[in-house]
């Protein structure tokens, strides 16, 4: 599913199938009530260059960026970061590009999320590899269920003994 660099570049790529088309994903990173049905609690989304891209993954924290390119149905391009200190990655300080290509009846997402940090690549990773997953199954017309990561407590103490705030 993923073809990640090293955690020393940077940058967090994945690449996933879904079996839908182009116009039917890109509505999953644009609409709000479909972007909450694989990743996170509330979204507010303003797809065109410099509209708000706002929303609270796991319902603990928000991400705050800003639409950069909207190419409806094949590329979206955001940047992203955390309102609070979280992850050592503030609010609009990376960027997360999306191509949507068409490969017969379904779409091949390939996600690029650069400018982290080199400390937070490896949970930016597993994030990303947590909600594609659930995106392939939510634009497919399936359930992808419960997300389990809206039950992990967020934890400010452990997180700042790792490094990962200020």
């Amino acid at each position: 599913m993923a073809a990640e660099q090293s955690e020393t570049e940077r940058l967090v790529e994945h690449e996933v199938r879904v079996a839908a088309s182009p116009d039917t994903v890109f509505d999953f990173f644009t609409d709000p009530a479909k972007m909450v049905q694989w990743m996170g609690t509330e979204a507010t989304l303003d797809p065109r260059p410099g509209g708000v891209c706002r929303i609270s993954p796991s319902g603990q924290a928000i991400m705050l960026g800003e639409f950069v390119e909207v190419e409806r149905p094949r590329r979206i391009v955001f940047t992203w970061g955390w309102e609070t200190a979280l992850l050592r990655t503030p609010p609009q300080s990376t960027l997360v590009e999306v191509s949507l290509t068409p490969d017969g009846e379904d779409t091949v997402v390939r996600l690029a999320h650069r400018r982290l940090k080199p400390e937070t690549v490896a949970l930016h990773r597993a994030g990303w590899h947590h909600y594609l997953a659930r995106l392939a199954l939510a634009a497919s017309g399936n359930d992808p269920g419960h997300d389990s990561w809206r039950d992990l407590p967020l934890d400010p103490e452990r997180l700042s003994a790792a490094g990962f705030l200020p």
